[in-house]
Parts: C-alpha cells; structure tokens; sequence
C-alpha cells in the first residue's frame, strides 16, 4: 500500500511539472521576463536641465522605461547644441529647449507639428565667484554701472546670451564698452566660468545658475529689462517612441511636478 501510494504520489508531481513546463514555453524560456518597455532619448538645454534631473527617475520608476539624456543649447552651432545634434540624427524621442528655437525645428520638419507643450517661464540673472562683492543690479541705471564697472563678463551660446549681445546692451546704451570685455560661452555653463575666476561677472538663465558651485547668485535683471523665455517640449519627427514621449511631456507638465520645478527657479506652466 505504501509503496502503491508513493508511485501515484511521484507521478503527479510530474505531471504537474510537465504541465508547468508546458505552460512556461508557451510564454517564452524557462525564467524569461516580459520584454522591457523601450528606452526614451531626450535632448534638453540648460535652462530646464535641473528640474529635468530631478523629474526624470520619479518618470523611470512610474513607467517602466529608461531615459536617455543629451544635453545642449537651444540654438547655435556648437557641436553638442540640439539643432547640431538634430542635424547628424543622434536618437531622440523629446526635445526641451527654447520656444522659439523648438518653433525652428517644427519649421525645419524636425519636431511635430502640433506637439509642442510649453513647461515653464525662465529669467535671466547674474551672478559673482563665491564670496566675491555682489554689485548691485536693483535698478536699471546700477546693472549700467555694474556692467560697465566689471573688468569682464561672461554670457551664454543659447536664449540668455543671445538676448545680451543683441538686445540688451543696446537698450542700455553700452554695447560699445562693454561687448567687447564680454565673453560667449560654448558648451559650458557660465557659472562653471565664473566659479573658475575667469569671469567676474556671469549672466545665465537663473536655473541654470543657481545649481553651480563656487559662485553666489546676484539676482534677476530688473523687470525693466527682463526677458522671460518659455522653455517647451516637443516630439522628434523621426522618434521612435511617440507614445512614450507623449507621455513624458504629460508627466512633466503636471501639478505633480510643479513644485520640483518651481524649486529650480523656473515658473511651472502646468497643465490645467
């Protein structure tokens, strides 16, 4: 009876087996996991670059998804800038970058028509290596002063620099003194300069100032002279992620993120 009960005991722990077995090659190899979701390839500049960092693994663990990042300019022919990156086709299923510049792509063919989604308001500020004197930029007639007090200044390749060396030094009536002591920064942030002592003054867009080390943050420009960039997203014509990128400007551009945001010195324009 013993032995009777053992035999029929082993067999049907061998069908049950056999039948698992079974069961597992119809869904693949024995211990295979579903396929992964697709990584995303993202090309953001500067200015949304922070709160971008901080956004990005609450969007990898939500998703399932790995995001691929290359940063760059919103404009220029610098080698790493999103239109020159864009032009030798590196991946990209999103770009972050200026409105206007992001209007230029979708113009070009190479962001969807229709998919831009602006995320935030950007100021442009200064700022000095730590522990230097900060000067004073409160009004417009003192930023004249301290723009023509300081023995050099740095400005950046993207929206910001653009704005001061076509714009703004002519509305202060400066440009012939102080263009020349100014210096354009290629791929490198200004307060990386700045924080090397190779600039006494820097000018960027405020997020992207205030993550850098070795410098102190002045403030904005006056309101007077102020000008405020949108920083937007779009969806790449050759992505091959559509929905995924659909999904990520949703992500970021939700109250959920606004706070992470606002905390990086951008202005959120969250979806309503």
């Amino acid at each position: 009876m013993k032995t009777h009960t053992f035999s029929l005991n082993r067999l049907t722990r061998r069908a049950s087996l056999l039948a698992a077995a079974s069961v597992l090659a119809a869904c693949g190899s024995f211990g295979s996991r579903p396929p992964a979701a697709g990584d995303i390839h993202v090309m953001t500049s500067g200015g949304f670059t922070a709160a971008y960092n901080e956004l990005r693994p609450g969007f990898e663990r939500s998703s399932g998804r790995t995001v691929k990042t290359a940063y760059g300019a919103s404009m220029g022919n610098a080698e790493d800038s999103i239109p020159s990156r864009l032009s030798r086709n590196e991946p990209a299923d999103v770009v972050i970058l200026a409105r206007p510049a992001l209007d230029a792509l979708v113009a070009q063919g190479k962001v969807v028509p229709g998919s831009q989604v602006d995320l935030v308001r950007s100021s442009i500020g200064f700022a000095v290596r730590k522990g230097a004197p900060k000067p004073d930029i409160s009004t417009v007639d003192a930023l004249k002063r301290t723009l023509l007090a300081a023995p050099s200044i740095a400005y950046s390749a993207s929206a910001s620099g653009t704005y001061y060396e076509t714009e703004l030094l002519k509305k202060l009536g400066i440009e012939d003194q102080v263009k020349p002591k100014s210096k354009r920064i290629l791929s490198e942030r200004v307060g990386t300069v700045v924080a090397r002592g190779d600039a006494a003054l820097g000018l960027q867009q405020v997020s992207e100032l205030l993550p850098i080390a070795g410098i102190d943050y002045i403030g904005p420009l006056p309101a007077e002279v102020q000008r405020v960039t949108v920083f937007s997203a779009g969806i790449v014509t050759a992505s091959k992620q559509p929905d995924a990128a659909r999904q990520l400007i949703r992500y970021l551009n939700s109250p959920e993120a606004a706070p992470t945001i606002a905390k990086t010195g951008l202005e959120p324009l969250t979806a309503r």
